[in-house]
């Protein structure tokens, strides 16, 4: 059997999702299939959230209601019995509404995870039923009662032994060749809804590729393959064949956006090669990741990621920064969730660059408690794999660079925007 994931591009119109029974339709593998929320819903669901923690549930439910026209016009662009497209959708948005309404916003991790996620179960009943009226057989199921996390809300880490007894029992190939389930989400054991992390889709594919023992997974994306930068940032772009898992954990790493950093692990660990092809041009070969491949990368990959923050602690009694101070210091930002991406330490200060997302205000108070602290916001770090001397001058030539780090291989700058 194979997995195939389509993200939030492929699923954003009538005409994508056409397009999915078009590949589906080549097919005659066993599949599951993994969908994400349509277009922007998730950044949509994020302001219907934001209201509802403020306890405005006019503008939320009014915020919702956008989401539930664009839905409808999807729909009504789609099927031909309109009907079974809204039969499908209309329970969902009743429940939002109805928790919408008599919620109470005393915890944004816990409510995000209960309302956004319903993005991708919205999305799947659309696919699903269309797959239907198209005359291909399918069963939808419900990953939030299939994959289990733990209670680490919006960021959830699967439990592999759980999730593979409860999926094994649900998907059973000799009653229907085709499975479709959301990406993103999931529940802890209890049954609260859990999401994997933003961009998560491509980590629930491969964790049922996982543990279901898949022959591959496809992520199905709006580009080429695998490129060695953003062609909405870079000129000149070129496709990289095929990448090993380490090739692609650095990459993911250094922040990437064609994979999610927690894909890899659970198909390296089964040998399940990872293939990004072109969703617009499904006969054309896009990128595959494996275990072993045949001619390295010899292109410089390019990755720059926006909206980073650099900041400086340093004890307040200037002692020297020893394992007890670096320690403490690491401790409250992971408490606070920080994604740190570059980290440089003097002899009485330790700079580290993190994503400037909202837990950060929250992380520096804290750190004042103990710590001198000073930041600088609006940067952002590009890495260089593959560095040369040209390809610096070229990316960072006349750009003010906070701080800089090289390796054999591979050079990070932190530059003002």
């Amino acid at each position: 059997m194979k997995v195939y994931k389509f993200g939030g591009a492929s699923v954003r119109s009538a005409e994508g999702i056409r397009n999915i029974v078009r590949i589906v339709s080549t097919v005659s593998d066993n599949l599951f299939i993994v969908v994400s929320a349509m277009g922007k819903t998730t950044n949509a669901m994020e302001i219907v959230l934001d209201h509802f923690m403020k306890a405005d549930r006019d503008a939320s439910l009014q915020k919702l209601a956008e989401v539930e026209s664009y839905h409808d016009q999807v729909i009504t662009d789609l099927f031909a019995t309109k009907e079974n497209g809204t039969a499908a959708v209309n329970p969902l948005f009743k429940e939002l509404k109805s928790l919408i309404t008599s919620g109470v916003g005393d915890d944004y991790d816990r409510w995000y995870d209960r309302l956004v996620s319903y993005g991708e179960m919205i999305s799947t009943r659309i696919v699903s039923a269309f797959l239907s009226e198209s005359g291909i057989g399918n069963e939808w199921l419900d990953m939030r009662g299939l994959l289990i996390t733990d209670s680490n809300f919006r960021e959830a880490n699967v439990r592999m032994d759980e999730s593979q007894l409860r999926l094994q029992k649900a998907v059973d190939f000799t009653k229907n060749r085709i499975y479709i389930g959301q990406g993103f989400i999931a529940a802890n054991i209890k049954g609260d809804p859990t999401t994997l992390g933003r961009e998560g889709s491509d980590y629930s594919a491969a964790v049922v590729g996982n543990l279901l023992n898949a022959e591959s997974v496809t992520i199905w994306k709006d580009v080429p393959g695998i490129l060695n930068a953003d062609p909405r940032l870079f000129e000149d772009t070129v496709l990289i064949p095929e990448l090993s898992y380490l090739d692609a954990v650095e990459l993911a790493y250094s922040g990437a956006q064609i994979i999610h950093p927690k894909t890899i692990k659970p198909l390296e660990n089964k040998q399940i090669p990872l293939y990004v092809n072109p969703f617009g041009t499904p006969e054309l070969t896009g990128s595959v990741i494996r275990g072993s491949i045949q001619k390295p990368i010899d292109v410089p990959v390019l990755i720059l990621r926006k909206n980073q923050v650099l900041v400086t602690v340093r004890p307040r009694d200037f002692s020297f920064v020893l394992e007890e101070s670096l320690s403490k210091a690491f401790v409250v930002m992971n408490k606070h969730r920080l994604k740190i991406s570059m980290i440089q330490s003097s002899a009485v200060s330790i700079s580290v660059c993190v994503d400037n997302t909202r837990y950060l205000s929250g992380a520096l108070d804290e750190l004042e408690t103990d710590f001198k602290v000073s930041y600088n916001d609006g940067l952002e770090l590009l890495t260089i794999r593959g560095i040369n001397d040209a390809i610096v001058q070229k990316t960072t030539g006349g750009r003010e660079i906070l701080l800089f780090q090289r390796t054999r291989r591979s050079g990070r700058f932190l530059m003002k925007e």
